[in-house]
């Protein structure tokens, strides 16, 4: 288990909540982020090996150098308030607000790493050839237009809304009107493809629901996406590679 007491104390330091910040979404090296801060390299070293030792950064090696960066998912919830408490502060003497309507939903977010590097992982999300072999059922990408049927018959239907390589596509999708919880209604999702230093990348999705339990059943149906892309993407996106589809089976439901 981690030890709470280190990760309160690491983030009770301004700087090291800095630092954080600076390094919540991007990788840099030790240098990069000591020039960043008016204090000593020797410094800003130690406040990264009490970071380290909490573990909430991660550290690779490049050569000579030292990279880092923030462990999101021991961050999670943390994100905001590492950047100051008062950024993103509302503001109620705004005229304009009253011209708007704006609403607050809910999201399912999922992750995962996979030792394919940035632009296979992206083509084995657009490619529909490799698609197949890493989800181990037929799926056609026409015109913007996604389709796959899963071994157990559920039919998913979707529209790429945005694909911009190498790191983002935006899909509108649903699911055939025999699904539960969520029957023929449309849903959106973003996924991200993000480099890695060790040469993979990372996945994550953000898939927007509109309740708890729609929010359950696509937590389950992403982290069942994301491991397999992680358990086949490497052969898959390997033409030599000999990959068997996935045997049919009957569609489990829920007792009532």
């Amino acid at each position: 288990m981690r030890d709470i007491q280190k990760v309160i104390q690491a983030l009770g330091s301004p700087v090291r909540r800095e630092i954080l910040a600076l390094i919540w979404d991007t990788e840099l090296p030790a240098g990069e982020i000591a020039a960043t801060f008016a204090v000593t390299k020797p410094t800003i070293s130690q406040h990264l090996a009490v970071l380290r030792d909490a573990e909430l950064v991660s550290m690779t090696r490049a050569g000579t150098q030292r990279r880092y960066r923030a462990r999101q998912e021991s961050l999670a919830g943390m994100g905001a308030a590492l950047e100051g408490a008062g950024k993103w502060e509302p503001a109620d003497a705004i005229p304009e607000r009253a011209l708007s309507e704006a609403t607050t939903g809910m999201a399912v977010t999922a992750r995962v790493e996979v030792p394919t590097d940035q632009a296979t992982t992206f083509a084995a999300f657009t490619n529909p050839v490799v698609y197949s072999r890493w989800l181990g059922v037929p799926v056609t990408i026409r015109d913007g237009r996604f389709a796959a049927t899963m071994e157990w018959g559920t039919e998913v239907r979707g529209t790429y809304e945005l694909v911009s390589p190498p790191d983002l596509i935006a899909i509108r999708w649903d699911f055939d009107p025999g699904n539960v919880p969520v029957p023929g209604r449309e849903l959106t999702g973003y996924l991200r493809v993000r480099p890695r230093a060790d040469g993979g990348s990372t996945v994550e999705v953000h898939q927007l629901v509109g309740s708890a339990t729609e929010a359950e059943f696509m937590e389950v149906a992403w982290s069942m996406v994301l491991g397999r892309l992680k358990a086949g993407v490497a052969a898959a996106s390997d033409p030599s590679a000999a990959m068997a589809p996935r045997p049919r089976r009957p569609k489990r439901r829920r007792p009532a």
